[in-house]
């Protein structure tokens, strides 16, 4: 059979007017009843754009000139920005990004969870730029630019994009992108440096570089130099997670405070933390006022984590369990707990998506419920959280399709009634929606 030949994208422009956003942050219209979407479009605007994908059902665009702007379009502070796929939205003034996600969150509940809640929460936010205190960093020798690029992906994911700074990156990381280059490019194995994990704290700061070979003893020596200099740690990855060693200093701890309950939770770089530090603490305070716990409630958290909102719970009710797979961050969130003085919170290593039915302290009976789960949801425990008698259940969220899902069938198979939902904007500029929802029982 003869192989069918692909079709030559037009050279030519074209016009495009803007409807919609898609979820990841693109402008939907149509070129003659095809969906197109076009990177740096925004609704209501009309658009010059190249064409550089063909689909069977959509095309992809990226924009050249904004013929009819919309008014809530903004000058992105990013030089790079339409180039580097770390940000979607710049263009797109932060309170106009915070009522789309809300609205997102809106569509999402009713279109696919067929519910709405009584109350809507005014969105969580706080400062747009440098927030980012968890990075995972693309790092390409490419001898033709002559330097390492460190950085994230151009759109498209293709490719390490060249740039020399990040606006969204935590100030520790933000203008070290070139310092990073000359760094990686001055070891022995430049091109074998493929990735460079950045984590900050709120007083310290990290680095985990991925090597692909072994580094000699003399880009050790520089690796520590580097370290000394800037304050920054340095922690080594050779294979796996399981090879992340610190090379410098001896001595070296992340950690965040939440000081609206007077805690300091310790992390390790490579764990996973709320990204947003301004937002988390917003978010933590809320899920703990939303639960309502008192000195005579049983809460359980699951997928606790390192006790992000385990111990937060634990200093208003009588008795916390937090459950979470990962047994590092098991480990981590007892050692949080007996290092902040909380003896009334324990926690257990299991698999929370597969294994819960035959987990004794699944039985038990709690007050209170809070679930951080990953984007997946949490669709097999919900009838076994339902089973703990938990009148209040907290459902924190980084995917508003799956809380959606989630939310239709607690209210419709489990009798709990959405009180109230709103968003919390833990990835400024970008399409990511983080949200949280308070669901009720009647007694």
């Amino acid at each position: 059979m003869a192989r069918r030949r692909r079709r030559r994208l037009p050279d030519e422009p074209v016009e495009v007017g803007i409807s919609d956003l898609s979820h990841d942050g693109r402008g939907v219209g149509r070129i003659e009843e095809k969906v197109v979407f076009v990177h740096g479009a925004l609704p209501g605007e009309r658009v010059s754009a190249r064409l550089v994908g063909r689909n069977r059902r959509f095309d992809e665009a990226v924009t050249l000139a904004v013929e009819a702007p919309s008014h809530e379009r903004v000058e992105p502070e990013c030089p790079w920005f339409g180039y580097c796929g770390g940000c979607a939205l710049q263009h797109l003034d932060h309170r106009a990004q915070l009522g789309w996600k809300q609205q997102r969150l809106k569509e999402n509940l009713r279109r696919i969870g067929e519910v709405e809640p009584d109350e809507w929460m005014a969105p969580i936010f706080a400062s747009p730029w440098n927030y980012r205190r968890r990075a995972r960093l693309s790092a390409r020798n490419v001898p033709g630019k002559g330097r390492v690029l460190v950085g994230f992906r151009e759109i498209g994911g293709r490719y390490v994009a060249d740039i020399e700074a990040c606006r969204v990156l935590h100030p520790a990381f933000a203008d070290r992108l070139m310092e990073l280059s000359s760094l990686i490019g001055s070891l022995s194995i430049p091109d074998r440096v493929a990735q460079v994990e950045c984590a900050a704290g709120d007083d310290t700061a990290a680095i985990v570089l991925r090597h692909l070979e072994p580094l000699t003893s003399a880009d050790e020596k520089t690796l520590v130099d580097w370290s000394d200099q800037t304050g920054i740690a340095v922690w080594l990855q050779s294979g796996g997670p399981d090879s992340v060693t610190r090379l410098w200093p001896a001595q070296h701890q992340l950690d965040y405070r939440l000081d609206d309950f007077g805690l300091t939770l310790d992390f390790h770089p490579q764990q996973f933390i709320q990204v947003n530090a301004a937002v988390n603490r917003q978010l933590t305070a809320r899920a703990v006022e939303l639960m309502d716990a008192g000195p005579d409630d049983r809460i359980l958290d699951l997928f606790c984590g390192l006790g992000n909102f385990s111990l937060p719970l634990a200093t208003r009710a009588g008795e916390v369990l937090g459950a979470e797979l990962d047994e590092s961050l098991v480990r981590s969130a007892a050692h949080n707990a007996a290092a902040n003085g909380i003896g009334n919170a324990g926690f257990v290593a299991a698999d929370l998506m597969q294994s819960v039915d035959t987990l004794d302290w699944m039985q038990d009976a709690f007050h209170g419920v809070l679930i951080d789960p990953p984007r997946s949801g949490a669709a097999e425990i919900l009838p076994l959280v339902a089973a703990t008698g938990a009148r209040t259940l907290v459902y924190v969220s980084c995917d508003p399709a799956t809380l959606a899902r989630d939310a239709g069938t607690l209210t419709a198979d489990f009798g709990y009634r959405l009180e109230k939902a709103g968003i919390a904007d833990m990835f400024p500029h970008t399409a990511h929606v983080e949200s949280l929802a308070l669901f009720r029982k009647a007694a």
